[in-house]
């Protein structure tokens, strides 16, 4: 994204100095905590000049702090996704559902979204730690290699899955992740007529999960609800017997809670 360059297929109301600031805010992740001003311009593909405006301009509002070298977000930047999570009805009503299930069953459970190629938590009840990675509210897995993800894609329309199988990276994250659209279709196709998924370790080694679609009071998969283990605690038959049915009456009972939360959020002017 060269400063000069000319905007394509834009419309008139594109403000392209809004998308750079946006861009600037995601150079940092997890592997790049702390970044120079010659990290963030090649990052973002910014000139340097450009690239120190918008990083002082977010200093001086307060998302971004510098010791005159290197730059870090703040935690004002939790505002931005605190602001998206409060105008959902969804990780509240989803909560408590979430925490019976994991009592239920003795292990993590946790609800997301799809946005891009990604699945993003937006709630989670953890019960101990299964992963060599945290998962948190907000931390993004690929879609292809999660049963979550599975579950998303399943509910797409057959125009929106082949816009996503059109940017998807497969990438290989384990030696028995999913890695080309037509056996990516092929689980779908399973997901769909059998209404939940489980994934065996494809995003992780060692990691085990189910996923059971949400809807809306339209029907459309709005989100999904897991839970996950370790596979050496509990084998593949074991959590179709003994977690898919708890996972499965969570996801109606969360339904049934959103059903009821949206008419009243709608009179509250919510």
């Amino acid at each position: 994204m060269d400063e000069g360059e000319t905007e394509v297929a834009r419309g008139a109301h594109h403000v392209q100095s809004l998308e750079r600031g946006l861009a600037v805010i995601k150079a940092f992740h997890a592997d790049a905590v702390e970044l120079t001003l010659s990290d963030v311009a090649r990052s973002t593909g910014l000139t340097r000049a450009a690239a120190r405006r918008f990083l002082l301009t977010l200093v001086d509002l307060g998302y971004v702090r510098t010791d005159g070298k290197y730059f870090s977000l703040t935690a004002r930047v939790l505002e931005l996704g605190y602001a998206y999570l409060s105008s959902m009805s969804l990780p509240e009503v989803a909560h408590p559902h979430l925490e019976r299930l994991s009592a239920q069953v003795h292990e993590s459970s946790s609800v997301s979204v799809l946005e891009g190629t990604d699945i993003v938590y937006v709630a989670r009840v953890a019960v101990s730690r299964i992963m060599t990675v945290s998962i948190n509210v907000g931390t993004r897995f690929p879609a292809h290699a999660t049963s979550m993800g599975h579950v998303l894609l399943a509910g797409m329309s057959e125009a929106e899955l082949e816009a996503y199988l059109a940017v998807v990276r497969f990438d290989k994250l384990t030696e028995r992740t999913v890695t080309s659209a037509g056996l990516l279709r092929a689980e779908l196709a399973r997901v769909r007529a059998q209404g939940w998924a489980m994934v065996d370790q494809e995003l992780e080694e060692g990691l085990r999960s189910v996923a059971a679609p949400i809807h809306d009071r339209r029907g459309a998969v709005i989100a999904a609800v897991n839970l996950s283990t370790h596979a050496s605690r509990t084998a593949a038959e074991r959590a179709r017997t003994e977690f898919v049915p708890p996972l499965l009456d969570a996801a109606r009972a969360i339904e049934a809670d959103l059903a009821v939360a949206a008419p009243v959020r709608a009179a509250r002017g919510g």
